[in-house]
């Protein structure tokens, strides 16, 4: 392609001054300006650890927790959709600075483009569920359960919260038991409860302690 052959060119021209920071960043710049990253990614610090943001062209496609390993998971993005992923931090910032809002307190929505590639059939169905339960309030997977075409799949909700790959943008943290009890959470029971608490309107110390860092 016309365009690799000028990326490759550009680079060599950067190449004899030895700056490896330089090389990297003037990759990342010519790469995103040329169409060729197809999954743009950073990282960000939040009250729940450190997330990893990853967006298509299409919008956002996947929030990890650490506990996903996000080696792991830039791997498994790269086989799900395409071995063209970059550290673009810029693109994620719109997506960045939603988060940092709604751990501050500030916002009860999401205002972001999404890409729900990766999950299909019933779990996207779930999914589609999940932004009607409003800010601070829980709703158990029966009830959730019962607004798709599958009434009885209890189970398969508990399996597509689970699987979200949009936590806390499609909030399945307010996914509960029947008997109210907050139940497991792919981010941990910890973050769920803390989660929970943030949009219940109740203190918490970690989530006052966040805030934006690496990228």
């Amino acid at each position: 392609m016309t365009e690799e052959r000028d990326l490759a060119a550009a680079l060599a021209q950067l190449a004899p001054g030895g700056v490896a920071a330089g090389l990297e960043a003037r990759f990342r710049q010519l790469a995103g300006a040329q169409g060729l990253v197809d999954v743009a990614y950073r990282t960000l610090d939040s009250p729940v650890g450190e997330l990893l943001l990853a967006s298509t062209p299409a919008g956002l496609v996947r929030v990890a927790f650490a506990s996903g390993r996000h080696d792991a998971v830039l791997a498994e993005l790269a086989l799900a959709i395409s071995p063209r992923v970059l550290h673009l931090p810029a693109r994620l910032d719109q997506a960045a600075r939603e988060l940092e809002e709604y751990f501050a307190g500030r916002r009860r929505s999401f205002d972001l483009a999404l890409d729900f590639q990766l999950a299909t059939g019933f779990r996207r169905e779930v999914l589609a569920q999940l932004p009607t339960i409003p800010y601070g309030h829980t709703a158990s997977y029966t009830a959730v359960a019962a607004r798709t075409s599958s009434p009885r799949a209890v189970r398969a909700v508990g399996t597509a919260c689970a699987r979200n790959p949009l936590p806390l943008v499609v909030p399945c943290h307010r996914v509960v038991r029947s008997d109210g009890s907050a139940g497991s959470y792919l981010g941990g029971v910890d973050a769920k409860a803390l989660l929970l608490a943030l949009e219940a309107g109740r203190q918490f110390s970690r989530a006052r302690q966040g805030g934006a860092g690496r990228q």
